[in-house]
């Protein structure tokens, strides 16, 4: 009886995380169905994915290339749900993990990838696109406000050349906006979410682009209320929704 509890808990947290991106909205002036929540289920199983789908939700993020080409074939094969999943690649992206990540066989439904922070990855991408004969696919270009080595991410200063490359020499990806992760430890002045704001209006000024068709994606479990008020467009919640990750076998992810 125990896991049936644990499933109830989690749509219930997505109640909860949708009355707070409101709040967050309208404290800004925003229309709360102006932002999208990614439920992020890294080490979780697909069981309670099937759980907040059967709640309604449809945007589900993943950051293993691993673990996501194996779930999302679970959902569709042994739980039998249809291909209306929104799914979101937001993890690190290497080289060799693009052909299996993008295969048909795997997500087929895969509506954006959130990090690219190369032309390399972004080449690579387009690529695989037009070789496996899929449709457009929507990027982020990932970019590091925060200036840790840790993370990854394009300079700011060199953000409007990689989203012009992509735009302008990867027919078969299409730009849509910045992501970051932001620091750890900030609480009232989270710079890095200004930071983004800024790289965002060189771009659209740079490209011609219209604000609105270029997202922000910030925000997280804790700071995802900060990052609306900031204009995000796009937050990526997962402990908040699915409690604490595990990770009993973090490698080769």
């Amino acid at each position: 009886m125990a896991a049936p509890a644990v499933e109830g808990k989690v749509t219930t947290a997505l109640r909860a995380v949708f009355r707070r991106v409101e709040g967050a909205a309208k404290k800004a002036g925003r229309q709360p169905e102006d932002v999208r929540v990614v439920a992020v289920g890294k080490t979780k199983p697909v069981s309670l994915i099937r759980d907040l789908y059967d709640a309604g939700h449809r945007c589900f993020g993943e950051n293993y290339v691993q673990e996501f080409i194996q779930k999302a074939p679970q959902l569709r094969t042994i739980l039998q749900l249809p291909d209306d999943i929104k799914w979101h690649f937001i993890g690190h992206l290497q080289s060799n993990k693009v052909k299996p990540l993008l295969g048909i066989a795997a997500v087929p439904n895969l509506d954006m990838v959130e990090s690219v922070d190369n032309d390399k990855i972004a080449n690579h991408l387009d690529r695989i696109v037009a070789n496996l004969g899929r449709k457009p696919l929507k990027v982020l270009v990932q970019v590091n406000t925060s200036g840790e080595e840790s993370k990854s991410g394009v300079q700011p200063s060199d953000c409007v050349a990689l989203a012009k490359h992509v735009k302008l020499n990867c027919p078969n990806l299409v730009f849509s906006g910045l992501m970051t992760i932001g620091r750890p430890d900030y609480t009232s002045t989270p710079e890095n979410f200004q930071v983004l704001s800024c790289c965002k209006d060189e771009i659209c000024e740079e490209l011609g682009i219209p604000d609105g068709q270029c997202e922000l994606s910030m925000g997280m479990s804790g700071d995802f209320e900060k990052a609306i008020e900031m204009g995000s467009t796009n937050v990526r919640i997962g402990s908040t929704i699915f409690g604490p990750r595990e990770y009993p076998n973090k490698e080769n992810q």
